[in-house]
């Protein structure tokens, strides 16, 4: 699986460009593309649905903010929630594939359980060589 990401060959094509191309129009169009990281998602996570809503158009009010709702909507999003609602027990994916499978444990840096050190390495190096001189930091 490591090696077939690594060459690119995945469901949605290369991994790599995708992240690129969407990086670069969030650069170009911000206003069109926004490009948000999981790690910030989990560091920030009130800044960044504030952040998603105000993009969307729909700015949270001084009142909204005051009663609760950006929690609520942490809390109705959260992987807790979303992975125990029933179409995602018990689902399909379009591919014919269990959407249980697309919830794990939600923590930053989990790959580190599932990867070996020449894995991580491997990944690094591309990483650094495909993403050199964009700007973008992972």
């Amino acid at each position: 699986m490591v090696e077939s990401f690594c060459r690119g060959v995945h469901y949605f094509g290369p991994f790599w460009d995708n992240v690129l191309s969407y990086w670069r129009g969030s650069l170009e169009e911000p206003k069109h593309v926004l490009f948000m990281r999981y790690e910030d998602l989990k560091a920030e996570p009130c800044a960044q649905v504030m952040r998603l809503a105000e993009f969307l158009g729909c700015p949270f009010t001084e009142e909204e903010m005051c009663s609760g709702s950006i929690e609520e909507i942490l809390e109705s999003c959260s992987l807790h929630d979303l992975s125990n609602l029933e179409i995602n027990k018990t689902g399909k994916s379009w591919n014919n594939v269990d959407n249980n499978i697309y919830f794990r444990k939600g923590e930053v840096d989990d790959w580190k359980n599932h990867l070996t050190t020449e894995m991580e390495n491997k990944i690094d190096m591309i990483i650094r060589e495909r993403f050199q001189g964009s700007g973008l930091k992972i």
